[in-house]
């Protein structure tokens, strides 16, 4: 009796075995990653670290003429950046070993300007090899950013440079181990000191560099690294188009292998792409990439780097974030309290998965097999998945919790080694016996997580409505998130009025105008109020449904503009330019030519020490300034010329630019435009306004 039991059950094991071994994997659809690009995508989140020669100056480029003598950071330490880097989540870390400024940060021997010369350590330090040693420690891995534009270099623009190019990468792509990405900005050509000349030069940033060739070096030093290029060929990864800290809420994967690339594909590649080029968003904890003091105050909150997860890791790429190190070598505090706070807030977003302790039935699976049948989508193993037959790209999955539950997140994932697949999908939830919508999306890709307001339910249903193939689903995740309260916004209108608002239009606002953090017990804002001159303005949102309280928005207002007056301009909606409204924002009338001026009468004389300009702020924004001379009077007829210069790196980071001048006393300035971000005649506004001592 045993024996025909044994035998039967052998009998049973055997046909499933043959069954599943009949039922072929499908076959991958377009472009797929390579091994390299699938560790990277792996890695999801990473760091940058800005140091160099421009932050003992306060700048946000170099011009390649500032002093060596002027990098002598007393207190770094690199493995302090490891280690808070280690402990916010972070897989890697990305160290811009030479900016546009031509610094270096390694003892380059083809170049005097570099640690070699510096006060640091006696000319005998090396922060790369630091920043090596430190990663090691702390199992990160280690990326190198070095800029192929050099405005110090005699002979960028030339032939010769690129042998200096290529040599400095043999550098650090030998002597520093295993680097898992190359960085390479897209800043390319410009006014510079090169080597003495001060002068202003142009390259073809598609010819000039010689990619291919500089792409076969590369992978012949680092045969597992990932090329990151916003300036001529692809590599293997691409940019998103703006350093905001999102990607669009459509991401493919995929691009052409050649052909120019516009700034929207950039933001939402290219469904039927033949290259795998998937997205790294890069952004900053701070407004700017490198340090300034004046950015203390301006950290980014734990709601704000939740919400750059969501629109970058949420919606199918990587997160590089950056750390500006400070002059003295060191990662502020303030910039380590709130990385390490977006990690705690990641961490109890996922901390219990509600799918995996649920039971899942799909509406078609895979040959009937068990090797891909919905529990594989459920089972926390990225190697298993969900398919359906070859003929089936609309299909659904239900997830049964087997009693009310309650959540807000929905994360999915595509398994990308078979292709980027899906075109569209709903998440639906059964709510006392009815199905209702909780949110509709296009791609997914390796990641995907969609946020909706909490629900109670029994079961979810996850429907793809479109694919290009069969869907391939290797994970799903439901979550219950905490509720992160983001700062209310501050302006002060033209009239001087303070206007304070929650983001989410519910919440108590309270607010101090010393500078001292608010509290409950601080007043209360009911609406908006007057004021005039300086001041600095602390405010929270608080929930008093869940005594939460949001981190404290910061603003710093100059004097009032209640007074000012836009001159020689007669449309009416040029006061955007002044009225304290970021999200507002006017334009030279078509068929002015530049140089264009926009002048400001201030009502009085005022003691001014700096001007401040803030760019329309519309999505690849247009009319963006990026060259200007700026010109103070008493009389609005003898003018003095007290600035002339760039706003560095506007184009991809349109955030405040703030320009200080030698003290003048003037009633009128006026602002010059003289070049834009591309390169016509489009000059707009968002904000003007100035600093006074």
């Amino acid at each position: 009796m045993t024996r025909v039991v044994l035998c039967g059950l052998f009998f049973f094991l055997g046909a499933i075995g043959y069954n599943q071994a009949q039922t072929k994997a499908p076959a991958t659809v377009g472009p797929v990653p390579t091994e390299n690009q699938m560790r990277w995508q792996e890695m999801e989140y990473y760091a940058f670290v800005h140091f160099s020669l421009n932050t003992y100056t306060d700048q946000s480029w170099g011009y390649g003429n500032e002093a060596v003598k002027l990098f002598n950071p007393d207190k770094l330490d690199c493995r302090q950046w490891a280690r808070i880097c280690k402990q916010a989540g972070m897989k890697g870390i990305i160290i811009t070993a030479k900016h546009h400024c031509g610094f270096c940060l390694w003892p380059s021997k083809y170049t005097e300007y570099s640690v070699k010369n510096a006060p640091w350590k006696n000319g005998k330090g090396d922060v790369v090899r630091e920043m090596a040693d430190a990663c090691k420690e702390y199992g990160l891995k280690l990326g190198i950013y070095l800029s192929p534009w050099d405005r110090n270099h005699p002979d960028y623009g030339k032939p010769e440079y690129i042998t200096y190019f290529r040599n400095q990468l043999t550098e650090l792509l030998t002597n520093y181990g295993p680097i898992f990405e190359i960085w390479f900005d897209g800043a390319n050509g410009g006014s510079g000191y090169y080597g003495g000349a001060n002068e202003t030069r142009t390259i073809d940033r598609t010819t000039y560099y010689d990619w291919s060739n500089t792409y076969k070096l590369i992978r012949k030093l680092q045969p597992n690294i990932v090329i990151w290029n916003d300036g001529g060929d692809r590599g293997d990864l691409r940019w998103v188009g703006t350093e905001a800290g999102l990607v669009g809420e459509t991401n493919w994967s995929l691009l052409n292998a050649t052909g120019e690339v516009p700034w929207n594909m950039l933001h939402y590649g290219l469904e039927n792409g033949d290259s795998w080029v998937p997205a790294e968003v890069n952004t900053s904890i701070r407004p700017e990439w490198f340090y300034h003091p004046g950015e203390d105050a301006k950290v980014k909150t734990i709601p704000q780097l939740m919400e750059t997860y969501y629109n970058s890791i949420g919606h199918n790429g990587s997160l590089l974030l950056n750390f500006p190190i400070m002059p003295n070598g060191l990662i502020h505090p303030n910039d380590e309290r709130s990385a390490l706070g977006f990690a705690k807030a990641v961490k109890e977003m996922v901390a219990v998965n509600l799918a995996a302790r649920s039971k899942a039935t799909a509406s078609n699976v895979r040959g009937n097999s068990i090797q891909f049948d919905a529990a594989k989508a459920i089972d926390s193993n990225k190697d298993t998945y969900w398919t359906t037959d070859d003929d089936i790209t609309k299909a659904s999955l239900v997830i049964n919790f087997g009693k009310p539950t309650t959540f807000n997140r929905f994360l999915v994932q595509e398994n990308i080694r078979l292709g980027q697949r899906v075109k569209g999908f709903t998440v639906e939830a059964l709510v006392d016996g009815n199905w209702k919508e909780l949110a509709k999306a296009t791609t997914i890709g390796y990641k995907r997580m969609l946020r909706f307001p909490t629900v109670r339910a029994t079961q979810v249903r996850f429907t793809i409505t479109d694919s290009k193939a069969c869907p391939v689903i290797s994970n799903i995740g439901i979550y219950n998130a905490p509720q992160q309260l983001a700062p209310p916004s501050i302006i002060r209108n033209q009239a001087g009025e303070i206007i304070i608002t929650p983001v989410d239009g519910e919440s108590v606002v309270y607010y101090t105008l010393d500078g001292s953090v608010p509290t409950t017990r601080s007043k209360k804002y009911t609406k908006p109020f007057q004021t005039g001159g300086k001041l600095e303005l602390k405010a929270i949102a608080f929930d008093a449904a869940t005594g939460k309280s949001s981190p404290a928005a910061h603003e710093k207002f100059d004097i009032a503009r209640k007074d000012w007056k836009i001159m020689g301009i007669e449309d009416g909606k040029v006061n955007a330019v002044i009225d304290g409204d970021p999200s507002s924002a006017w334009h030279q009338p078509k068929g002015t030519k530049l140089p264009a001026d926009l002048v400001i009468d201030l009502g009085k004389e005022e003691a001014l020490c700096g001007f401040k300009y803030y760019p329309d702020q519309t999505m690849w924004g247009p009319g963006i300034i990026t060259n200007y001379q700026f010109y103070v009077s008493s009389d609005n007829k003898e003018w003095k010329l007290v600035d002339e210069g760039e706003f560095s790196n506007i184009k991809n980071n349109p955030l405040w630019q703030t320009k200080k001048i030698k003290a003048e006393k003037a009633r009128y300035i006026k602002l010059r435009a003289l070049k834009n971000t591309e390169d016509n005649d489009n000059i707009g506004y968002g904000e003007v306004d100035v600093v006074t001592n």
